[in-house]
């Protein structure tokens, strides 16, 4: 506009202020949001899913990602922290964190569980009798919702080093077989991510452990394609 300045959209003497509220009226229109109805996609996760280490996260983690990918007949949200655990006395338990409660009040018609990665580090692992009571009291409260979402469990992606000490041997040989158990007493979808995901440099950051962009995508194409096929 020719004038103005800070705080002037709500000065209703404002030359432009008729014109500033239709250009944003056009603009909120015109944004790309969910159908009414949609599919409510509950991403749930550690840092993997919350898109560390990435530009603009909110458009770039898989989440995001996967919301593009399935269109607006889907509303994906994202609720992954960093450093979170299954195991209730890990590090940083996920369902200490707020965004577990906030994940339980989107009632959500698909949850994706993602978590496992950070387990994996010794002072954790040495709770891993805990494990899989832990991780089927995540299943459990889900269930328990109105909206009785499908539930998906997703094993970690490979961890091609040990930085933050991440272990992908006890990812491979305890994490994984725990969640394969889970997902079976309780008859859910597993996604193997340790092996869709492709154990490669190219889809991951400098260290080793978080999915760069182009990972990201491809998180979102296995989960995404998953969801379409529930």
């Amino acid at each position: 506009y020719p004038s103005g300045g800070h705080g002037f959209g709500i000065k209703t003497d404002f030359a432009y202020h008729s014109d500033m509220l239709n250009d944003l009226s056009h603009w909120l229109q015109h944004l790309p949001s969910p159908k009414p109805g949609a599919v409510r996609v509950a991403c749930i996760g550690n840092s993997i899913t919350d898109g560390d280490g990435l530009d603009m996260r909110d458009l770039t983690a898989y989440p995001a990602q996967m919301q593009q990918f399935l269109g607006n007949d889907y509303m994906v949200k994202n609720f992954g922290v960093s450093g979170c655990t299954v195991l209730n006395k890990g590090d940083r338990p996920y369902m200490n964190e707020e965004a577990w409660h906030d994940a339980l009040c989107f009632r959500p018609d698909v949850a994706i569980i993602k978590l496992g990665t950070n387990d994996s580090k010794s002072w954790n692992w040495t709770h891993k009798a805990e494990f899989a009571a832990n991780l089927q009291t995540m299943v459990d409260s889900l269930k328990a919702l109105p909206s009785k979402p499908k539930i998906i469990l997703a094993t970690p992606v490979p961890a091609l080093t040990e930085n933050f000490g991440i272990n992908d041997s006890i990812i491979v040989k305890g994490i994984v077989p725990v969640i394969n158990k889970v997902a079976r007493k309780n008859h859910l979808r597993v996604l193997d991510m340790h092996t869709l995901f492709t154990r490669s440099a190219e889809l991951m950051q400098a260290d080793g452990i978080h999915p760069n962009q182009k990972g990201a995508i491809r998180m979102a194409q296995i989960i995404g394609e998953a969801i379409r096929k529930l």
